[in-house]
């Protein structure tokens, strides 16, 4: 996926939305490449497991690095659906293609979740230039 195709929100998770086979609505979720290079020297990634329900805003697991321990925010609300079980044991892939092989979770969204507090990509860059990174 390209950066520009995704959702994101004020914490620098990016959620890119589809609809799945029985018409529902799953955001597969993920860090940008901002957070990744924020954090630096990545040690650890946990996941929540499947079937697990999420709050839009809330803590759904942490990542780790040399220099802090970081809570990731669900975007949205929903049920885990799918966690990247290969992220773990290769947090490379979260350097490497943060947009694709880096994702993190994918999660069934609510039936009357909204998008609209989401920033698109020219919003988000604006606001990653204004953290002055």
């Amino acid at each position: 996926m390209r950066p520009e195709e995704l959702l994101y929100a004020k914490t620098h998770e990016w959620v890119y939305v589809y609809e799945g086979g029985a018409k529902e609505r799953i955001g597969r979720v993920g860090i940008s490449a901002f957070a990744v290079e924020a954090l630096t020297d990545l040690v650890y990634v946990e996941l929540p497991s499947i079937g697990k329900e999420l709050s839009e805003g809330k803590p759904f697991g942490e990542i780790e690095s040399v220099k802090a321990v970081s809570d990731l925010y669900s975007p949205v609300t929903g049920k885990v659906i799918a966690a990247n079980q290969d992220l773990p044991a290769d947090l490379s892939a979260l350097n490497r293609d943060p947009y694709g092989a880096g994702w993190l979770v994918e999660i069934e969204m609510a039936k009357d979740q909204s998008i609209s507090h989401l920033l698109d990509y020219a919003a988000y860059q604006k606001q990653c230039a204004e953290e002055g990174h």
